[in-house]
C-alpha cells in the first residue's frame, strides 16, 4: 500500500508518533493506502511553518504574483484532474463521473481568486475632521486553518484555500481522516506551482488528535470549517476561547417545493438530482420534498418510477448512478433513520434496504429511498440524514409551503418549482435559507456566495464575499494639522 507523508514547510515528513492508519475503499472494503496519524506536535510544526512564511517570503510577494501562483495551481489541477479524481473516488466512493466533473471544475476557483488577488482595495474616506487624511487598508488575517469533510475534499478545500491565499494568508489544511489521500496528492501540485515553503501545509489524522490542536493553536487566527453540526459546534467553542474568527458551513434539511403549476417532468428530475446525486451525501441535499396536495400522488408516482430505474453499483463504472455510502458509521446511521421513519408512521414507497451480493461490493450501498405520509414533526423531516433518503410532505398553498419550509432549525438551501414569476419572487423572499434555487437545484459557482441561516452555519464561501472573510480592515489617520491647543481634551 502507498504510504503518504504529511506536507509541512515544503517538506514531506512522517508523523512524530511514527503511526499511520489505513484508508479504505467504500465499495470494495479494501485498504489501499496508509495515512499519517498526526498529533499535536505535528500540528504545531505546521502552524509554526505557516507563521514563519507569513512574515517571510510570502509577505514580500506582490498581490499580482500571488494571483499568478494561484493561476498556475489551477492549471496543474486541470492537467492532473483524472489522477486526482481517481484518488478521491477510491477514498469517498462517489461516482467517478461526478468526482471527475467536480475536480475539473475546481481550477475555476483558483482562477477566479487569482484574478481578485490584486484587486483588494481600500477606500479614501471623506472624513469630517479638517486637516486629516483617512483611508482603509485590507490585510490578511494571518494563519488560517481549514477543516473539510469526507464527501468533497478537493472542492471544499478550494472554497477555502483559494480566497485565503488570494488575500495573502498562509494555511494549514486538515482533511477528514476518511478522505485524506486526494488532498495529499493535491499538495504535490502546490509544491510544483512554486508556492514558498510553509504557505500551504497539510496535516492528517483524527479530530481530537489533530483537528482540536489546530483550532486551539494560539498562532491560528481564523478557522474555516465544513462538516457536521456537532463538529462545527465544537470548533466554534474552542475557537471562541481565543477569539478566533470562524466560518462554519454545516448541515441542512433543505425544502424542495413543487407547486401544481410547475413543469412536473423537469421538477421530478430536479428533485432526484437534489437528493440522490452524490448518494444524498451533501449538505445542500433537498431531503424534504414539499408537494402541493393536488399533484401529490401523481408526482410521487413519477419520482418512484425514476428512482426504481437507478443503476446501482460500482462507482468506477460510467453506467452507475448510485454508489456506496462513504463511511461505515454513516451507512449505519442512514439505516437507523430508515427504521426511525417507519416507526414514526412514514410509509416507504421506494428503496429502504441495504444491498449486498454480486455487483454491490462489500454491501455498503443503500437503495435510493422515498418516504410518503411524512409529517413535519417527524424526525425524518427534521433531522439531517445525509444519505439517499427523501421525506415527502403535502402542502396546500403558498402560505402553507412557507410555513412548513421554514419550520426547521436549518437554513442552508431551498428549491422552488413554479412557472409563476410572482410566486417565485414571493418564495425566494420568504424562505429562510442562504441559497434559493428556482426551477433548478444544487447549482453552485465560484462567482456567488454560499452559506446558511440558523444552525446551517456562519459566514459565506464563494464570490467576492468569501475573500472578505480572510481579510481584516485597518483605518489609517494622517494629520497635517499640527495645532493642538489643549492636549488634555480630545478633539471632536
Amino acid at each position: 500500500m502507498h504510504r503518504y507523508q504529511l506536507y509541512i514547510d515544503g517538506q514531506w515528513v512522517g508523523p512524530v508518533t511514527g503511526v499511520w492508519f489505513e484508508t479504505v475503499e467504500p465499495f470494495s472494503g479494501n485498504a489501499w493506502a496508509l495515512i499519517p496519524r498526526a498529533a499535536k506536535d505535528d500540528v504545531d510544526r505546521a502552524v509554526q511553518a505557516a507563521h514563519r512564511a507569513l512574515a517571510g517570503p510570502w509577505s514580500t510577494i506582490s498581490a499580482s504574483q500571488r494571483g499568478m501562483l494561484l493561476h498556475r495551481l489551477g492549471e496543474l489541477i486541470d492537467a492532473n484532474a483524472e489522477q486526482l479524481a481517481d484518488v478521491e473516488m477510491r477514498d469517498n466512493g462517489k461516482l467517478k463521473s461526478e468526482v471527475l466533473g467536480q475536480v475539473r471544475y475546481v481550477p475555476r476557483y483558483y482562477y477566479y481568486y487569482a484574478g481578485l488577488a490584486d484587486k483588494i482595495q481600500g477606500d479614501v474616506i471623506p472624513i469630517d475632521k479638517p486637516g486629516v487624511f483617512n483611508y482603509t487598508l485590507y490585510e490578511p488575517v494571518g494563519v488560517v486553518a481549514t477543516i473539510t469533510p469526507w464527501n468533497s475534499s478537493l472542492l471544499l478545500t478550494a472554497w477555502k484555500l483559494a480566497p485565503a491565499l488570494a488575500a495573502g494568508n498562509t494555511v494549514v489544511c486538515k482533511p477528514s481522516e476518511f478522505t485524506s489521500a486526494s488532498l495529499l496528492e493535491f499538495a504535490k501540485l502546490v509544491e510544483q506551482a512554486g508556492f514558498p515553503p510553509g504557505v500551504v501545509n497539510v496535516v492528517t489524522g483524527y479530530g481530537q488528535e489533530a483537528g482540536e490542536p489546530l483550532v486551539s493553536h494560539p498562532l491560528v487566527a481564523r478557522v474555516a470549517f465544513t462538516g457536521g453540526e456537532e463538529g462545527g459546534r465544537r470548533v466554534n467553542e474552542i475557537a471562541a476561547r481565543s477569539f478566533k474568527r470562524v466560518s462554519l458551513e454545516l448541515g441542512g434539511k433543505s425544502p424542495n417545493i413543487v407547486f401544481d403549476d410547475a413543469d412536473l417532468d423537469k421538477a421530478a428530475n430536479g428533485v432526484i438530482t437534489g437528493i440522490f446525486s452524490a448518494g444524498g451525501q451533501t449538505c445542500m441535499a433537498g431531503s424534504r420534498l414539499l408537494v402541493q396536495e393536488g399533484i401529490y400522488d401523481k408526482f410521487v408516482e413519477k419520482l418512484v418510477q425514476i428512482t426504481r430505474s437507478a443503476r446501482i453499483g460500482d462507482p468506477a463504472s460510467a453506467e452507475t448512478q448510485i454508489g456506496p455510502i462513504t463511511t461505515r458509521p454513516q451507512f449505519e446511521k442512514i439505516l437507523s433513520y430508515i427504521e426511525i421513519a417507519k416507526a414514526e408512521g412514514a410509509r416507504c414507497v421506494a428503496g429502504g434496504r441495504a444491498l449486498s451480493g454480486p455487483g454491490y461490493g462489500q454491501g455498503q450501498i443503500i437503495e435510493p429511498t422515498i418516504f410518503v405520509d411524512v409529517k413535519n414533526s417527524m424526525r425524518i423531516a427534521q433531522e439531517e440524514v445525509f444519505g439517499p433518503v427523501l421525506a415527502v410532505l403535502r402542502f396546500k398553498d403558498e402560505e402553507d409551503a412557507i410555513r412548513i419550509g421554514n419550520d426547521i432549525s436549518y437554513g442552508l438551501a431551498a428549491g422552488v418549482w413554479t412557472r409563476s414569476l410572482r410566486r417565485a419572487m414571493l418564495m425566494t423572499k420568504k424562505l429562510k435559507a442562504g441559497t434559493v434555487w428556482v426551477n433548478n437545484y444544487r447549482s453552485t459557482s465560484y462567482t456567488t456566495p454560499f452559506g446558511g441561516y440558523k444552525r446551517s452555519g456562519l459566514g459565506r464561501e464563494g464570490g467576492m464575499e468569501a475573500i472578505k472573510e480572510y481579510l481584516q480592515v485597518k483605518s489609517v489617520w494622517i494629520s497635517s494639522d499640527l495645532d493642538m491647543p489643549n492636549p488634555f481634551v480630545r478633539r471632536y
